[in-house]
């Protein structure tokens, strides 16, 4: 799953971005992390703000899927990047849109879509199989540690990122959230998900 370029991401604490990554399918983290150049050695991040979590209502995760239609109509006008680091003025149209879909704030509406991402960074897509994130990205640890096919110094960025991110990922508090994200998991993701990827190539024509 992918982190989106949306306003509503720039809500979501470290620590669900952190989860969000470690299940983020293993080829795709080692080519990422071939593609980076080692970062200079700098102090340690603070640590995260915590997640406040809540019992999600299905008019809420509905909401949510049907508000970001008019909120990528704010992003999309904008300059790349001006959507991460929202002026009064941007936030001021966030909290129209988003009252105009029962949210009381933009603040109500970025928890709400922590919990959701929360639980969404749990499900496997194909399955829809749920596995809390903390066990997740355990689960992907090992598996890294024991691929002996992975070149060494991959393997070790590749960890580094992921044992950071198991220092930040946090328990799914309201099981009843998952039984409703789950539900309307394929919606979230096509109203989520960054839309400015390069479309897929055309299969290759059939020979006659």
């Amino acid at each position: 799953m992918r982190v989106a370029r949306r306003p509503l991401i720039a809500a979501l604490s470290f620590g669900f971005i952190a989860a969000l990554a470690a299940t983020m399918p293993l080829e795709a983290a080692f080519a990422q992390a071939k593609q980076q150049p080692a970062p200079a050695p700098q102090a340690a991040p603070p640590p995260p703000p915590e997640i406040k979590q809540i019992a999600l209502t299905e008019k809420q995760v509905e909401n949510v899927i049907t508000a970001q239609k008019d909120l990528d109509v704010i992003t999309d006008k904008l300059p790349e990047g001006a959507a991460d680091k929202p002026d009064a003025k941007l936030l001021a149209q966030f909290e129209d849109v988003v009252k105009k879909y029962g949210f009381a704030s933009y603040a109500e509406y970025g928890q709400v879509v922590d919990n959701v991402s929360l639980v969404m960074s749990g499900i496997e897509p194909k399955s829809k199989a749920f596995t809390d994130p903390p066990a997740l990205i355990k689960q992907q640890i090992a598996a890294i540690e024991a691929d002996k096919k992975i070149p060494p110094k991959d393997k070790q960025a590749v960890l580094a990122e992921m044992k950071q991110a198991e220092k930040y990922a946090v328990s799914v508090q309201f099981p009843d959230n998952v039984k409703l994200v789950t539900k309307y998991y394929d919606k979230l993701v096509a109203a989520l998900q960054e839309d400015d990827e390069p479309a897929p190539p055309p299969p290759p024509a059939k020979k006659k």
